[in-house]
Parts: C-alpha cells; sequence; structure tokens
C-alpha cells in the first residue's frame, strides 16, 4: 500500500510545483503539503494507516524530496567511500575498503529513476535514451555517474565516490605514508618552480585529493584557470576560474568540449 500511496502523492505534488522552484526548498511548506496530501487520499480511498504509517510514509518522502531517498543516510556515512547502486533492489558500499551489500532498496526503477532526476536537477546534464549515460558532481564534490536502460541491462545505476574531506594538509598525506617527507618536498618544490605535473592513478587512489592540497602552495598573486570534464577540484585559492564542459542537448546541439574550453583560456590570462 506505501508504495502506491507514495506514487499518488508524488503525482499530485506536480501541482505544487512552485515548492521545488525556489533557490531553496522550505521543508516546513512542503512536510505541510505532504501531509495533506496523505491525509486527502486516506480519506478518500478509506485506507488503513494509523498515525504511525502516515508519519513514516511523510518523513521517507521528504527525506527523497530535501534529498536523495535512500541515499541520503550512505551520503551521510563518513565511513562509506563510494556507493554503487545496481538497480532498484541492490546498493553496494565501500566501507572502511570492504565492498558490502547494504540493506537499501529502492522501490522499484522508476523511485530510482526519480532521485536520478533529481540528482541531475541542479545541473545541466540529462539522461533518456538516446543519451543514457552522463557524470555529475554533488554541491560537496562527490563524483556521481549514472547510465540507465537501454545500456544497463539491470535497471538505472548509479555510482558515487565521494569526496573525503579529512585530508587538508600535505602533513596529511605523509602521516597516511601517501607521500614520503622527500616526495612531498620535491612536490612542493616542482608546484613553485612551475614545473608541469601529471596526476595520474587508478580510480580512488587519491589524484584529485593531492592535486587539491598541492594547490595550496600556488601563490595567491596567480589567476588559476581550471577545465574539467565534470566538475570535482576544490582549490583552496580564491582567484580561481573554474570551467566544465558540456554535452549537446536533446537534439546534439550546444555541446562544448575541453578543446573549446582551452581555446578560450587562451584569452583568459591564466597563471596557471
Amino acid at each position: 500500500m506505501s508504495k502506491e500511496l507514495k506514487e499518488k502523492v508524488r503525482y499530485r505534488l506536480k501541482e505544487h510545483s512552485h515548492i521545488f522552484t525556489k533557490e531553496k526548498i522550505n521543508e516546513q511548506e512542503l512536510r505541510f503539503t505532504v501531509a495533506r496530501i496523505v491525509e486527502e487520499i486516506r480519506i478518500r480511498e478509506r485506507l488503513q494507516l494509523d498515525e504511525n504509517g502516515s508519519k513514516k510514509i511523510i518523513d521517507e518522502l521528504i527525506d527523497e524530496f530535501m534529498g536523495f531517498g535512500p541515499l541520503k543516510a550512505l551520503l551521510e556515512d563518513k565511513a562509506v567511500t563510494e556507493i554503487m547502486v545496481n538497480g532498484p533492489k541492490k546498493v553496494y558500499v565501500e566501507k572502511e575498503g570492504r565492498m558490502l551489500l547494504s540493506d537499501i532498496t529502492f522501490e522499484n526503477n522508476q523511485h530510482l529513476l526519480y532521485i536520478i532526476q533529481k540528482i541531475l536537477m541542479p545541473t545541466r546534464r540529462h539522461v533518456d535514451e538516446l543519451s543514457p549515460f552522463t557524470d555529475v558532481s554533488l554541491p560537496d564534490g562527490s563524483r556521481v555517474n549514472i547510465i540507465i536502460p537501454p545500456v544497463s541491462l539491470i535497471g538505472p545505476v548509479i555510482t558515487i565516490r565521494k569526496f573525503i574531506k579529512d585530508f587538508s594538509s600535505i602533513e596529511d598525506l605523509v602521516t597516511l605514508d601517501t607521500l614520503s617527507r622527500d616526495m612531498a618536498d620535491f612536490l612542493i618544490a616542482a608546484i613553485r618552480a612551475k614545473l608541469n605535473i601529471i596526476f595520474s592513478g587508478a580510480t580512488g587512489s587519491g589524484k584529485t585529493t593531492t592535486l587539491n592540497i598541492l594547490s595550496g602552495y600556488i601563490s595567491a598573486r596567480e589567476r588559476i584557470v581550471t577545465i574539467e570534464d565534470t566538475a570535482e577540484l576544490k582549490l583552496n585559492q580564491e582567484h580561481v576560474v573554474s570551467l566544465e564542459a558540456r554535452p549537446g542537448n536533446i537534439e546534439g546541439k550546444g555541446d562544448i568540449t575541453i578543446r573549446d574550453l582551452f581555446r578560450n583560456t587562451l584569452r583568459m590570462r591564466p597563471g596557471r
């Protein structure tokens, strides 16, 4: 019963789209509206739903509309470094270096697709049958890859690599044996000497984290221009211009490539 009720509430909320077009959703207004719709449906359809049952459904819907529904707990869990959604009924996590099957599930493919649209809403990215995959970043810097049918044969798939905020200085990397003291000193000297450096390595090996930390040794007097396919960098300077490539729209028009952006940066007086 709860699945059908939630679907009906989601449909009815389309009549209240003004709530979601604001810069920040008013949780109190949303909760009031959801509670009213749930009560109207309960009375009209004579549902056997007590106060605790109503509250549970309302709370789950609020979590869904305010955040990313079932993913909320995993995103807030600092011990989880990666989240892998393999269709609506299997959600794996990487926790303390181990791959584990979580107890998190989605109701069905439509529920999962709804959460995907929530993730994509603040971005210019989209997924559909013609463009079934994309990469985006969450506001906290976490990287998200999305791929949907027909390319995925198991339903919508989401992979989230969470942005780890625990490392703020090169001393943290030395303490963790990610770098030796000599390596750290060499890289700092290379940054200050404006040498070209390539950061490479396997997924999750710390490339972005290391780059973010080392950027702190670039002089504040320099203008930094970054170009990314999917924005992930969180540099420490204030004088930073961040550029992100853009895929084409549904008609395949309007795409802006990394090459286009690089050509433009030549006229932006970049120091780095």
